[in-house]
């Protein structure tokens, strides 16, 4: 099938399996959704639908298979929530998150992740080691480093709003 084939046959086969797969699934969102993406699946093998393949059933079955899919990883997600609950809210960012952020941004990859995964995921030291792959005694100094950094850059970022709010006064 040429390009301009599969094309032609998008347009004439795409509304008749969505209706097709909305029969399967019971959600024409899902049913469209789902059926584009096997589109996009078998854009890659349009040239082997020729002669006696049937493009139209491959596309239908591959939907369903998509479609069956979301739909467990939704119960899945739902028994989830069911068993441990709705997550606690967690408040805002505070007006210092940009400074931080921007600080944090300043740091070797190395600091600014085992700083992040350690203070801000609450990993320990061996957590941290584990998922970046580094011995925990690096960890223990990127820790120790990336917080100075931190410290200073915060005190840099301090001292410049200040000098920015006394010159604002002034003016």
């Amino acid at each position: 099938m040429t390009d301009e084939e599969y094309r032609a046959f998008y347009a004439s086969a795409f509304a008749r399996l969505v209706g097709q797969v909305y029969l399967l699934t019971g959600d024409v969102g899902e049913a469209q959704d789902a059926v584009q993406e096997a589109f996009i699946r078998a854009w890659s093998r349009r040239r082997r639908f020729a002669g006696g393949d049937e493009p139209e059933a491959w596309i239908r079955t591959v939907a369903r298979r998509i479609a069956v899919s979301r739909w467990r990883s939704a119960r899945s997600r739902l028994a989830a929530w069911r068993r441990h609950g709705p997550l606690a809210d967690v408040p805002a960012p505070g007006v210092e998150t940009p400074l931080i952020v921007a600080a944090l941004q300043r740091l070797p990859e190395e600091q600014r992740r085992a700083i992040v995964l350690h203070h801000l995921c609450d990993r320990s030291v061996d957590q941290v080691a584990a998922e970046t792959g580094a011995p925990p005694g690096t960890v223990k100094a990127r820790l120790s480093r990336g917080r100075e950094a931190l410290r200073q850059l915060l005190d840099e970022a301090d001292r410049s709003d200040t000098i920015v709010t006394l010159e604002s006064r002034h003016v």
